[in-house]
């Protein structure tokens, strides 16, 4: 069992790593000026796409995908093109939505990825509609502000009415930009959801804590708040802390040697990607 489990943290961290060092250098090529686009990062907050993609594969489930405004992780775990988003993200023809997305309304047939619109928390009916019409597994991630709109929380009512195959997952980095949940709201997410008689639970954003709700995944509608951290600006790539807590940093640690390999090869494949790409621009 023990092996089992690390074996999984394992799968997800070679999810994380790819996710992680491609942020980083779309970092470096927003300080470069190669990128010149408003940029949402999601480092650190890589290890929730991971893990629930690593999890669809173990079930061999190929959702409907709706990502937010922070969506690279989500399109590079759950098997994006790599090239194609370094393509959208320098606002070439050949990127993965014709370079006309940019950072926050990535599309993707290939892994059935659905643009975000720019109106935050549309992708929650939206998602919702799509599951109805189709009956197909269908994960929405959300952010912890746009889980506060009202047509998100109604959209809720109606899959739980319908009891639709959907995963709602909140990526609660605490954030509206920069004002915490505790300044715009005293009620939590999972709470209305329940009312609304859905599976909800709040979880932090370790592999393991994640993997023990993976059994209500796609039996009727169920909705996960998952604790997170961000570590670089609402947009941008400033940094809002030193000391902001790394999932990343502390999973390569815990995995020993063949996380800190794994890692040393992924970044250099990355930055040589990105190296190789830019070149071009």
């Amino acid at each position: 069992m023990l092996k089992d489990k690390k074996n999984f943290r394992l799968k997800v961290f070679e999810k994380a790593a790819y996710c992680r060092h491609f942020e980083e250098e779309v970092v470096k090529n927003v300080k470069l000026k190669n990128i010149n686009i408003p940029t949402y990062i999601s480092a650190g907050q890589e290890f929730i796409a991971a893990t629930i993609a690593t999890i669809c594969e173990m079930i061999k489930i190929k959702p409907l995908l709706f990502g937010q405004h922070r969506c690279h992780s989500i399109y590079l775990a759950f098997g994006g093109d790599k090239k194609k988003l370094v393509d959208e993200l320098l606002g070439k023809q050949s990127g993965c939505t014709k370079g006309k997305g940019g950072s926050a309304s990535i599309h993707s047939k290939d892994i059935n990825m659905f643009g975000h619109d720019g109106l935050m928390g549309s992708n929650g009916p939206i998602g919702v509609g799509a599951c109805f019409a189709t009956k197909k597994p269908t994960i929405i991630f959300l952010g912890d502000a746009a889980a506060e709109e009202d047509y998100v929380l109604s959209s809720l009512g109606w899959a739980s009415t319908k009891k639709l195959p959907l995963l709602v997952i909140i990526e609660d980095n605490n954030l509206s930009i920069l004002t915490e949940k505790k300044i715009r709201r005293n009620w939590k997410v999972e709470d209305v959801a329940r009312s609304f008689k859905l599976r909800a639970y709040s979880v932090n954003d370790e592999p393991l804590n994640i993997l023990k709700y993976s059994k209500y995944f796609f039996n009727g509608p169920c909705l996960l708040n998952i604790f997170t951290h961000r570590i670089y600006w609402h947009a941008g790539a400033g940094k809002d802390s030193e000391t902001t807590f790394d999932r990343y940093k502390n999973e390569k640690k815990l995995l020993g040697k063949s996380a800190s390999e794994f890692d040393e090869k992924i970044k250099k494949k990355m930055k040589d990607l990105w190296e190789k790409h830019s070149e071009k621009q």
